[in-house]
């Protein structure tokens, strides 16, 4: 059979992901595998068609696609997202139809499942056969028991093409509205006193909702607010996935470019930051995404802690779980409060002003508050995660995570908890008396909930 493997990692050969598929041509030799490192050669395959359309030629005549990938910041890197807006952009979809695929990464597990949701949904776009994905931790391959799980997957997949097997569309098309928005005259009534509002934007469409909306937003405080746009910074390009940035937060493009300086003298002293982008294809801009990916010059550490979040968006957010998930994460990651998301799916003009309005207000007075809304499972199991990595085998690479991890209190573990332990010891022997275990279960509601009471009682 001819395989055609789509490379998402900007090392190239050198790209952690792409061992896996090593592995897999060495197991079963019998197919072709013709491998395109579509990240790494982003520049050139924006600028040369003919690059781009041999690629599509190649997979015209496969039988099957492998999506090859590391996780960078719950998604592909922003130069395989580019690489994906220039099929849909280019259409160049006709390849990809009826062709069977499989989504595969590594990562450390986190937030790969909306990573693998994107692919999925994408491959649906295309009409594409999709028949799952497999997400291995970076070095599952030096174990010999997650080597014969792989060979299972692998063999599988290959055998499900030479059956041609039915798959099913999972994901429904993402269906875009032609509403236009006619902001109406809105009075200047709200002051940002001392927070400082920063607005980020990256618009395609000239005259778009998006501008509009950014503009109606403006126009709630008595004094401006700064707006800049992401095409305006100096970005030379993508996240590399060097990881030099791992012992000082110190990054390849120190000095290179303009992103640096901005993110540290504009991100990181704003108060409230505003994220205002269009959706493209199942997130939003491959510029966004290079946005979110620089950042990681910061690495594992929360960089917009305490800061209100908010997000305008246009186009059909609520049709994408998994980015409204993505979305979420980024704030809680980040230990900030999630203030807000505005789109203007409601297609009514009168409403978007008055849900513009509410949040210009609402996230002023959360910043004066100084209000976080707790993390749940997206943000603490997470930071788990990371915890437990950097403590472990990530150390050496990443000790700036390291670093702010025993300054924050991260290593929360709870072996260090003695007096639980102690306590847990002694109750659990106990309860191996009858006549203690049965006291213990008719104890157990009126003692999960008497702390609580007393704090009530005493307020």
């Amino acid at each position: 059979m001819q395989i055609t493997v789509l490379s998402g990692s900007p090392k190239g050969d050198d790209s952690v992901t792409l061992q896996y598929v090593r592995y897999m041509e060495k197991t079963f030799p019998d197919h072709d595998y013709n491998i395109f490192h579509v990240a790494r050669q982003i520049r050139k395959l924006e600028r040369d068609d003919k690059g781009l359309h041999d690629i599509m030629d190649k997979i015209a005549l496969s039988d099957a696609v492998i999506w090859c990938f590391p996780l960078y910041y719950c998604l592909v890197c922003s130069q395989y997202k580019r690489f994906i807006e220039l099929i849909f952009k280019r259409q160049k979809g006709e390849a990809f139809r009826n062709k069977y695929a499989v989504s595969l990464s590594t990562s450390v597990h986190f937030f790969d499942h909306t990573a693998h949701n994107y692919i999925h949904g994408i491959c649906d776009d295309l009409e594409m056969r999709y028949l799952g994905g497999y997400s291995a931790e970076m070095y599952d391959l030096v174990r010999s028991r997650e080597r014969a799980r792989f060979v299972q997957f692998a063999g599988n997949f290959l055998k499900s093409v030479k059956k041609q097997v039915p798959s099913a569309r999972q994901f429904p098309p993402v269906v875009s509205s032609e509403f236009v928005y006619e902001p109406g005259p809105i009075l200047q009534t709200i002051t940002a006193g001392d927070k400082k509002v920063l607005v980020l934007v990256d618009e395609e469409k000239e005259n778009g909702n998006l501008g509009k909306m950014i503009k109606a937003f403006w126009d709630n405080f008595i004094h401006g607010i700064e707006v800049i746009s992401l095409a305006s910074i100096d970005i030379k390009g993508g996240c590399l996935g060097c990881c030099q940035c791992g012992l000082d937060n110190v990054c390849q493009y120190q000095g290179k470019d303009g992103y640096i300086d901005f993110y540290n003298e504009k991100v990181k002293t704003a108060d409230i930051i505003v994220f205002a982008g269009e959706i493209r294809d199942r997130y939003l801009s491959s510029r966004w995404k290079q946005y979110f990916d620089r950042s990681f010059f910061n690495t594992h550490t929360p960089t917009l802690k305490d800061k209100q979040l908010a997000f305008l968006i246009s186009g059909p957010l609520a049709q994408l779980p998994n980015l409204q998930e993505i979305l979420s994460a980024y704030a809680q990651f980040q230990l900030a409060n999630l203030a807000g998301i505005v789109t203007d799916e409601g297609e009514d003009s009168f409403r978007l002003d008055e849900l513009l309005g509410d949040l210009a207000g609402r996230i002023i007075d959360l910043a004066s508050q100084g209000y976080v809304q707790p993390n749940d499972f997206l943000g603490v199991g997470g930071m788990k995660i990371f915890r437990d990595e950097v403590w472990g085998k990530l150390r050496v690479v990443f000790q700036s995570d390291h670093r702010y991890y025993m300054q924050h209190g991260c290593y929360d573990f709870p072996q260090k908890d003695f007096k639980t332990r102690r306590m847990n010891f002694f109750m659990m022997l106990m309860t191996k008396i009858p006549a203690f275990k049965k006291k213990f279960l008719k104890m157990i509601e009126k003692e999960m909930v008497k702390p609580l009471k007393s704090v009530v009682a005493n307020k």
